[in-house]
């Protein structure tokens, strides 16, 4: 099996809830949206970056982890687009390195797709695209958010480490990211072996708000409201801006 890679860097997370850590990212070639906001355009085409054979691949992540490196960031473009490969290396790393997290990075747009990669993955953030993103036109908007919050459900289910993030723009509408904090809240409860809810308890260990930076960037007061329409539904509710750009890491 081959696998086409962008790159391969150690770096700061600088998103989600475990910002801060030292991170080794997988990004992977190829993902078949265009959000305004992305900030890999270079990564998006399917036939960029370098093709390997997975066992190189799984050479090169070896060869790249330092010590202390707290998990492995499969990104991309989207790694979903080559999930076959992404499941065998994230095999790998919890075969041979033991302790170091794997973290799936994905705008989660299909769920089989999730599913066969699922199972190699501690960290899954689930990320939703508001219809502002033009991630897709508004005819399919609804599918991709029921895809997404399908694998929402599967990762909850399977206790993973389950985080949801929204990327808020200075267009984003408080009235959707309302709607989205109420669905999200009904996907993730916990269910029973036979399919039931369980309990009320809420398996997501939170809900990012994640500001546009640059080009459509929104204002503090944007911002805030968005935070009081998800914390009555969701209280673990913060806005996280992207550090790494912040302290100039790529």
């Amino acid at each position: 099996m081959k696998v086409r890679l962008s790159e391969i860097f150690t770096s700061v997370e600088g998103e989600g809830i475990l910002y801060g850590t030292k991170t080794l990212f997988v990004r992977l070639a190829g993902c078949p949206f265009t959000c305004f906001y992305c900030d890999t355009p270079e990564s998006l085409p399917l036939d960029s970056g370098t093709e390997y054979s997975v066992e190189e691949a799984a050479g090169l992540i070896d060869d790249s982890l330092q010590d202390h490196t707290y998990k492995v960031n499969f990104t991309g473009g989207d790694p979903l687009m080559q999930h076959e490969a992404v499941a065998l290396l994230a095999g790998h790393v919890h075969t041979h390195a033991r302790g170091v997290l794997t973290y799936l990075e994905s705008s989660c747009f299909d769920a089989e797709r999730f599913a066969h990669v699922l199972p190699h993955i501690d960290v899954a953030k689930i990320e939703f695209k508001t219809s502002d993103s033009e991630f897709v036109d508004a005819a399919h908007h609804d599918r991709m958010t029921g895809q997404a919050l399908r694998c929402l459900e599967l990762a909850a289910a399977a206790g993973k480490t389950t985080y949801v993030k929204v990327v808020a723009s200075s267009e984003t509408s408080v009235g959707e990211v309302r709607d989205l904090a109420v669905a999200v809240s009904d996907a993730a409860r916990k269910s029973d072996s036979d399919g039931n809810a369980a309990t009320d308890a809420i398996s997501v260990s939170g809900f990012v708000i994640q500001p546009v930076y640059g080009k459509g960037e929104p204002p503090l007061e944007l911002l805030l409201a968005m935070y009081d329409a998800i914390r009555p539904v969701y209280a673990d509710v913060r806005v996280v801006p992207q550090l790494h750009k912040l302290i100039g890491a790529p």
